[in-house]
């Protein structure tokens, strides 16, 4: 049996996200930023003040990713740093009123690439394409093959 990456799930999601990735990144530059600061923006919207090593475990990245990515969010005044009071060895991260502000036009811009995403998509298929794409990936990160 040959292999048809057009039969491929796991193909087809590598493209999708390539294109994706690519289309959030065109929306988001207006606004200075790029993919890798807004998920990190995401997560610190949602709770603030998290330490470097809360942000990749729930980003699912490096710590050395992690480090350099918050770096060049601190250089472009998104994030500041402070030590954490309980542990003397991490640092928290709070964002800048800036980041604070960009909240908004970085959700839509991330929005409007997400609506191209299934734009092709009738209503009910564009919430169970969701729902499935939900499921898959609670199911690889879970470690279930079955």
């Amino acid at each position: 049996m040959m292999f048809d990456k057009s039969r491929s799930a796991g193909a087809l999601v590598s493209d999708i996200a390539r294109l994706h990735a690519a289309e959030q990144q065109r929306a988001l530059a207006p606004l200075g930023l790029s993919r890798a600061q807004f998920v990190v923006l995401c997560e610190l919207w949602l709770a603030d003040g998290m330490t470097q090593r809360e942000l990749a475990n729930g980003l699912g990245l490096e710590q050395a990713t992690m480090a350099n990515t918050l770096a060049r969010m601190q250089r472009d005044g998104l994030v500041t740093r402070k030590p954490h009071p309980d542990d003397g060895r991490s640092q928290q991260i709070w964002l800048t009123e800036w980041a604070r502000d960009l909240r908004d036009p970085a959700s839509r811009a991330a929005l409007e690439a997400d609506g191209l995403l299934a734009a092709a998509l009738p209503s009910a298929e564009r919430e169970l394409f969701l729902s499935m794409l939900s499921r898959v990936t609670a199911n690889l990160r879970s470690g279930k093959t079955g």
